[in-house]
C-alpha cells in the first residue's frame, strides 16, 4: 500500500487493540469483584434471575430471623410458666397437708393459708410482668377474641390454641353434634317392700259436662229510615252464610228500579263488602218484602206501607255491625280419694232417676263403684253434685269451669264424659332382699360394700354416694329400682358391679357392667376428636378444644374475630406462611376449670383451706393441668413448627445461594485464563499498531 492519507492497517490494529483492552477490562472487573455479572450488559437474563434469587434469599433470611424471634418469645413464656407450675405444685402440697385436719391445728392450717396466698400473689405477678420487648405474654393479651353465635351457651369451656384468620381477619366455627355423650349406667331391679306399705298415690277420676254452642248473635245494621212510618231493620240470618260477625263492616246501599222489575238483594264480597238492596218504584215496602224475604242470608223486620217512590223520602242506609260468635260452656268435677293407695280404683256411674231432687253419691266397696244419682227431668245444679261427692268420707270433689247446671232433657247438653277412678298405687318401702357383699368399680377407683338384708334402698343409695368421689359412681332410687351412674361422661367412664357374696333371693345376682359413650361431633365439617363432652380439632388452620354442656345435640356456632400471637414464618406475607397461636392468661382469676377458679383458694374464698379443702384440691389440679397443657402446646409449637421451619428455611437459603452463585459469581479459573489471553492480545495489538503506524514512513522513501 502506497497511500498515506488513510492508514487502514493502523485503523484495523486500533480496533483490535480496543477490543482486547475491553476484554482485559472485563476480566479485571470480574476478578476484582468476584462476580461474572456486574451490569445488565454482562448477562441481562442472568441479571434478572440472580436479582430475583437475591430478593428471595433476603426474604428467607428475615424469615429465619422471625423464627428465631418467635422461638425466643415462646422460650420466655415457657420459662415463666415453669415458675407458675412450680408454685401450683407447692399449693397442691399445702392443700393436701391442710386436709389432714385430724393432725394439724387451726394455726398450722392458717400458716398454710398464708403460703397459699403468697403463691397466688406470685402467680398474678408473673402473669402481669412476663414481657418480651415490652409486650406482656401471659396476661391474656395474646389470647384469641371470640364472638358468640347460635347456641353458644351450650359450650361450657373454649380454648383456641391456633387459628389462621386468613385475609378477612376472622373465621366462623360451627360445631355439629350427631350424638350426645352418655354416662355409664347400671339399673338393679326388685327392691321390694320389706316393712309394709306407706301412703302412696291417690286414685283420681273426673266427670265432665259440656253445653252445645249458644246461637251466635247476628250482624245487624240497626234501623234504616225511610223518612216515614216504614222504617225497617236488616239482620244476617242465623245459619246463613254470614251468621255471627261475618257481615261486620259491610255497607248497605239502597237503590230503585223502574216498575215491572222485582225487588232484589245482592252481596258483593270484594273489598270491605257491600249489600245492595234494589226496590221497585211505586210499590210499598211491605210488597217489596215478599221478594226480599226469599234471600238466604238477610232477614227484614218492621216493614211498613210507605211507598218507595213518590212523595216519600229515599231510605237512608247503614252498615252491618255488632255480630258475635257462638259460646260453648263446659264444666268438670274432679274426684280424688282421700286415702293414698289403690283402695278406690274403680268405676264412676252417672244415674238419672225421677224424684232425686237433691243429687246423691255413694261408694260400694264390694263392687268398687262410685254412683252419682241426679234428677232426670229437672235442671241439676252441678255445685250440688260436687257437694254430694265431697261429703263422702273417703273422697274429695272440686268443680271447675263456668257451666252452672246440667239438664238431661235439653238436647243442647251433652251426656257427661266420665273418667273412672284410677292411678292409685301403694308406695313401697324398697329394700335389700338378702345379705350381699359387692364391689363397685368406677373411673376413680373401687369400693367394697357389705350390706345386710332389710337395708332400705334410700340407705343403700346414701352409702354409695358417700364415696362417689373415690369411685366416680353415684346412685339414685327410682321406685323399687337402684340406678347407678358414672359421675363423668364418655367411653372412659365405667360402672362395674361385681358380686362377691350374696344370700338366696338377693337383688344383685351376677352383677353388671356398663361403659359410657363419647359425644360424636364435627367442626366446620371435619370429624372431631372427642372424649366425653370434650371436642377437639387440630388442623393446619384451626386448633380448638371445647367442652359441651351435658346432653346437648344442638348445633353451636361462634366466630374467632382476632387476637393471638401472629408469627411470620415464611418468605411471603400470606396466611399459609404465618402461624397464629393463642396464649391465655395465667392469673389466679383465669386458672382452673369446671370446679372453680384458683383465686377461690385465697383467704376467705369459698375454696380456702379452712372452708373446703376438697374443692381446693380439685381446683388446683385443674389449674396444674391447664398450665402444663399450655406449656406442652407451646413446646410442641417450638419443636414441630419453629425448629422444623428453621431447618427448612436454612436449607432453602443454602440452595438459593448456590443457584444465585452459579448464575452471578465469576469462575476464577476461567476469568484468569481470559485475563492472560487479553493481556497477550493487548501486547500483540500494541506492537502491531506500532508497525502499522510505521508504514507511511516507508512511502516517504519514494519522495527522496
Amino acid at each position: 500500500m502506497t497511500r498515506i492519507n488513510t492508514n487502514v492497517s493502523s485503523l484495523v490494529a486500533q480496533n483490535r487493540l480496543n477490543q482486547n483492552n475491553n476484554d482485559l477490562q472485563t476480566a479485571l472487573t470480574r476478578l476484582s469483584t468476584g462476580l461474572r455479572i456486574n451490569s445488565g450488559k454482562d448477562d441481562p437474563a442472568g441479571l434478572i434471575a440472580s436479582e430475583a434469587l437475591r430478593s428471595e434469599i433476603g426474604s428467607f433470611n428475615k424469615a429465619i430471623s422471625n423464627t428465631n424471634r418467635a422461638n425466643q418469645i415462646i422460650t420466655t413464656a415457657d420459662s415463666a410458666l415453669g415458675q407458675v407450675s412450680s408454685l401450683l405444685s407447692d399449693v397442691r402440697g399445702l392443700v393436701v397437708e391442710a386436709a389432714n385436719t385430724g393432725a394439724l391445728s387451726d394455726d398450722e392450717v392458717a400458716a398454710n393459708q398464708l403460703q397459699v396466698d403468697s403463691s397466688l400473689e406470685a402467680i398474678n405477678r408473673i402473669a402481669q410482668t412476663t414481657t418480651f420487648q415490652g409486650r406482656k405474654l401471659l396476661d391474656g393479651g395474646l389470647d384469641f377474641i371470640t364472638k358468640s353465635g347460635t347456641n353458644a351457651t351450650n359450650i361450657k369451656t373454649l380454648q383456641i390454641d391456633q387459628a389462621n384468620l386468613g385475609a378477612t381477619g376472622s373465621v366462623d366455627v360451627t360445631v355439629d353434634i350427631s350424638e350426645a355423650a352418655t354416662k355409664a349406667s347400671v339399673d338393679i331391679e326388685g327392691f321390694r317392700a320389706t316393712a309394709g306399705a306407706v301412703d302412696g298415690v291417690q286414685a283420681t277420676g273426673k266427670i265432665e259436662f259440656s253445653k252445645e254452642a249458644t246461637p251466635a248473635v247476628q250482624s245487624t245494621t240497626g234501623t234504616i229510615s225511610t223518612g216515614g212510618a216504614g222504617d225497617f231493620t236488616l239482620t244476617a240470618k242465623s245459619g246463613g252464610s254470614y251468621a255471627d260477625d261475618a257481615f261486620n263492616g259491610y255497607a248497605v246501599v239502597i237503590d230503585t228500579v223502574a216498575n215491572g222489575t222485582n225487588s232484589s238483594i245482592a252481596i258483593d264480597d270484594t273489598g270491605t263488602g257491600t249489600v245492595t238492596i234494589t226496590l221497585e218504584e211505586g210499590e210499598t215496602l211491605a210488597t217489596a218484602a215478599t221478594d226480599l224475604a226469599a234471600h238466604a242470608d238477610i232477614a227484614f223486620a218492621s216493614i211498613g206501607a210507605v211507598n218507595v217512590a213518590g212523595t216519600d223520602a229515599d231510605p237512608t242506609a247503614g252498615t252491618f255491625a255488632s255480630g258475635a260468635a257462638a259460646i260453648n260452656d263446659t264444666a268438670a268435677i274432679d274426684i280424688t280419694s282421700t286415702l293414698e293407695d289403690d283402695a278406690f280404683n274403680g268405676t264412676i256411674t252417672w244415674v238419672e232417676a225421677d224424684g232425686t231432687t237433691t243429687p246423691t253419691a255413694a261408694f260400694d266397696s264390694g263392687t268398687n263403684t262410685l254412683t252419682v244419682t241426679v234428677e232426670d227431668t229437672d235442671v241439676v245444679d252441678l255445685d250440688a253434685v260436687t257437694t254430694a261427692i265431697d261429703d263422702l268420707a273417703d273422697f274429695s270433689a272440686v268443680k271447675t269451669g263456668a257451666l252452672p247446671d246440667f239438664d238431661a232433657n235439653n238436647a243442647a247438653y251433652a251426656n257427661p264424659t266420665i273418667t273412672n277412678l284410677a292411678g292409685g298405687t301403694d308406695e313401697l318401702l324398697a329394700g335389700v332382699q338378702a345379705d350381699v357383699v359387692f364391689e363397685l368399680s368406677g373411673t376413680n377407683g373401687s369400693e367394697v360394700f357389705n350390706v345386710s338384708a332389710g337395708t332400705t334402698l334410700d340407705q343403700l343409695v346414701s352409702q354409695i354416694n358417700l364415696v362417689k368421689d373415690a369411685t366416680g359412681i353415684e346412685a339414685a332410687a327410682d321406685g323399687t329400682q337402684l340406678e347407678l351412674r358414672s359421675t363423668e361422661y364418655g367411653r372412659d367412664s365405667v360402672v362395674d358391679l361385681r358380686v362377691i357374696q350374696e344370700g338366696a333371693g338377693g337383688n344383685f345376682a351376677n352383677g353388671a357392667r356398663s361403659v359410657g359413650t363419647d359425644v360424636k361431633a364435627s367442626i366446620n365439617g371435619r370429624e372431631a376428636t372427642t372424649k366425653g363432652n370434650k371436642i377437639s380439632l387440630n388442623t393446619a388452620t384451626l386448633d380448638v378444644q371445647l367442652e359441651l354442656e351435658a346432653d346437648q345435640t344442638d348445633t353451636s356456632t361462634f366466630s374467632i374475630t382476632g387476637g393471638g400471637a401472629l408469627f411470620q414464618l415464611g418468605a411471603d406475607v400470606v396466611s399459609n406462611q404465618q402461624a397464629r397461636i393463642g396464649i391465655g392468661s395465667v392469673s389466679s382469676a383465669r386458672l382452673g376449670g369446671t370446679a372453680g377458679k384458683l383465686f377461690q383458694l385465697g383467704s376467705g374464698g369459698s375454696a380456702s383451706l379452712s372452708n373446703d379443702a376438697n374443692a381446693a384440691a380439685e381446683i388446683v389440679t385443674q389449674a396444674i393441668d391447664q398450665v402444663t397443657g399450655l406449656r406442652g402446646r407451646l413446646g410442641a409449637f417450638q419443636a414441630t413448627t419453629l425448629e422444623s421451619n428453621m431447618v427448612s428455611l436454612k436449607d432453602t437459603v443454602a440452595n438459593l445461594q448456590e443457584a444465585e452463585s452459579s448464575i452471578r459469581d465469576a469462575d476464577f479459573a476461567q476469568e484468569s485464563a481470559a485475563l492472560t489471553r487479553a493481556q497477550i492480545l493487548t501486547q500483540s495489538g500494541t506492537n502491531v499498531l506500532s508497525m502499522a503506524n510505521q508504514n507511511p514512513q516507508n512511502v516517504l522513501s519514494l519522495l527522496r
